[in-house]
């Protein structure tokens, strides 16, 4: 599970799927769930219309996902990537934990933690920038975030 959990957590910091795309790909998606003590990794990838690198290292890791709902508790972790993809532009963030937790219901989720993320990001779903955790997201996901604690929502 090491492996996934650094998959899950490398990519997340770098592409994502457009969300109307993430809800229908969702829809019916079955419960899982899965947990992780301590993961690290980096790797490089290339799968349909996405491309990026990545690396990431944490301790503690938990998942557990069914239809359009989610929710994701992480313990200490830092993480690195760069990535372009049709859906989500081009983006490059860094991003370093003590903790976070979150969880989604289809369009809503919010995210508690402290944490520092820097990068930027641009494309189909706007333009991201953020500074030491503190920034936002101005598109079709608009977020606001200070301090590693977000509120977004998806509005197409």
């Amino acid at each position: 599970m090491s492996k996934k959990a650094a998959r899950k957590v490398g990519k997340d910091v770098c592409v994502s799927d457009p969300e109307f795309i993430k809800f229908v790909k969702n829809i019916e998606r079955s419960g899982k769930a899965f947990a992780a003590g301590t993961y690290a990794g980096a790797d490089a990838f290339d799968e349909d219309d996405k491309v990026g690198v990545y690396a990431a290292a944490g301790v503690g890791y938990s998942r557990a996902e069914w239809s359009v709902f989610d929710a994701e508790a992480k313990g200490p972790n830092a993480s690195a990537g760069a990535g372009l993809s049709l859906g989500s532009g081009a983006r490059a963030m860094a991003r370093a934990e003590l903790a976070s937790a979150s969880a989604g219901a289809g369009p809503l989720k919010a995210e508690v933690g402290l944490g520092v993320d820097t990068g930027v990001g641009v494309g189909p779903r706007g333009v991201e920038a953020k500074f030491l955790g503190t920034g936002f997201t101005i598109g079709p996901t608009t977020s606001i975030s200070l301090l590693g604690n977000t509120v977004s929502l998806k509005l197409w």
